[in-house]
């Protein structure tokens, strides 16, 4: 059995799903097909601006038959693709013809290994996943959550009537998009009793830090990567145990797993935990999620080799384009292999991944016409709209201060439950900002970045809760 098409999109997440979409858009005389390994697929929807640049959305699963106009869909996995002859080839022996791919495979969690309990190790990743979750919570009463990631924090915060141990490599909670300060901020704000998270404080701090050696090593991170935004309010995740649903997580700092052994009388795994001091702990639990990020899912072969970037993904210029003739890759299965905009970096995560598969679509149905597309302009700023514990959170160009070595200054403004601000500031300039709760500043940071406005003669004033400063600079 054969097909043909002009373009073949290789993955149903959010990557192939606004590739496919956009050249709907952008060739809509052309045959588009989306090869999916499910008749469920992942949408966007919901685009909202946040500021000028920047969108927040919601990701809606869909089936196939409720696609764009003009997209065909086949429910298969990819196994082999020969460039120089331009085919594919399936699981179940379909050949597909095409005059460009787009591959979208997204990205694979790096579960934790336990050669003797990888049945009670699971990975969030898709709907499934979160699935076996709730099935598994229903009985359980305690888990442990290993990493410090979207997932991870989402899961800390969600999770109730269960016992939730969470183990954590880093010196503070949610390390891959936040700071200390805004890692205690969520603490005392989830440990406040009798009050709704987000209630007006009476105080405001403001602090100015100079950034040194010292402070750079405390707030290193990993990046890691998530599922679609707000996943957790569909779904019910409460645990069996009743008793413990007002308890907050406890949280095993600058630790990790040395062993696990599964008790034989009840199933329990027995972990034993090595902290920074070489010291150990014990702690039993009836399963433990695995929240580590993801890796590139290249799981089918090639006829050229793929040229692949450290981390495993595979090479893309700034046009999304692999080393494979018209072959192009977006989404979690690629690594940006350009040089990148002062202000932008690659993470994987949703908002990316819209990213890349839209260029993508936007880059092939540019050659199919022959005409010249330039760069989207949101690849000049990162930019990230999340939630965490219940907070709004924006996170804005070289918000941790990555790549900018230890020549820059923090401004911050906390308010108690309220909204906490930082402001990463480089000879005057603004580099990078984390906003958390509804502060109504991302487009004016978006601004100020991107113009880099000079902002030395403000000093201080410029995050003062007496001054709107989103009037002043818009």
């Amino acid at each position: 059995m054969s097909r043909e098409c002009t373009f073949l999109v290789v993955g149903g997440g959010i990557a192939g799903v606004s590739c496919a979409e956009t050249l709907a858009i952008c060739a809509s005389n052309a045959s588009i097909l989306l090869l999916t390994e499910s008749s469920i697929v992942k949408s966007v929807t919901n685009l909202v601006p946040v500021a000028r640049y920047l969108h927040k959305f919601d990701v809606r699963e869909t089936n196939v038959t409720d696609l764009s106009a003009g997209i065909t869909t086949i429910v298969d996995q990819l196994v082999h693709i020969n460039s120089s002859e331009h085919w594919a080839r399936t699981k179940t022996g379909v050949i597909i013809k095409y005059r460009y791919i787009c591959l979208c495979t997204g990205g694979a969690p790096k579960l934790f290994n336990a050669a003797k309990c990888e049945e009670r190790i699971i990975g969030i990743r898709d709907t499934d996943s979160v699935l076996e979750l709730q099935r598994r919570l229903a009985s359980a009463k305690d888990v442990l959550i290993l990493g410090n990631g979207g997932i991870a924090s989402e899961l800390a915060h969600e999770l109730h009537d269960v016992n939730v141990h969470w183990v954590i490599k880093d010196a503070h909670i949610s390390a891959t998009f936040v700071d200390p300060g805004a890692a205690e901020f969520f603490q005392l704000a989830k440990s406040e009793t009798g009050e709704e998270l987000g209630a007006a404080a009476v105080t405001t701090a403001i602090k100015r830090m100079r950034y040194s050696e010292e402070e750079q090593l405390q707030q290193q991170s990993k990046r890691g990567a998530a599922l679609g935004p707000d996943w957790h309010r569909n779904f019910d995740l409460a645990g069996g145990d009743a008793a413990s649903s007002r308890r907050l997580p406890k949280v095993y700092y600058k630790s990790h797993i040395k062993h696990i052994e599964q008790l034989p009388i009840d199933g329990t795994l027995q972990v034993t935990l090595k902290h920074e001091d070489d010291s150990q702990e014990q702690l039993n639990c009836d399963f433990i999620v695995s929240a580590t990020g993801v890796q590139p899912r290249l799981d089918f072969t090639t006829d050229v080799p793929l040229q692949l970037a450290e981390d495993g993904g595979i090479n893309v210029d700034e046009m999304m384009r692999s080393n494979l003739c018209n072959a192009y890759a977006a989404g979690d299965v690629c690594t940006s292999a350009w040089d990148p905009a002062q202000h932008w970096f690659q993470m994987r995560l949703w908002t990316q991944a819209r990213q890349m598969g839209a260029m993508a679509g936007r880059s092939m149905a540019a050659q199919f016409e022959g005409e010249t597309v330039y760069q989207d302009f949101c690849f000049e700023l990162f930019g990230h709209v999340t939630q965490l514990f219940g907070f709004p959170v924006v996170l804005l160009g070289r918000f941790n201060g990555q790549g900018l070595g230890r020549d820059y200054e923090l401004l911050v403004r906390c308010t108690r439950n309220k909204e906490y601000i930082k402001f990463v500031l480089q000879q005057g300039r603004l580099r990078g900002a984390i906003l958390i709760g509804d502060t109504d500043l991302a487009e004016t940071c978006e601004n100020l970045i991107l113009n880099g406005t000079d902002l030395e003669p403000y000093g201080d004033d410029i995050l003062n809760p007496d001054i709107d400063i989103e009037d002043y600079f818009d």
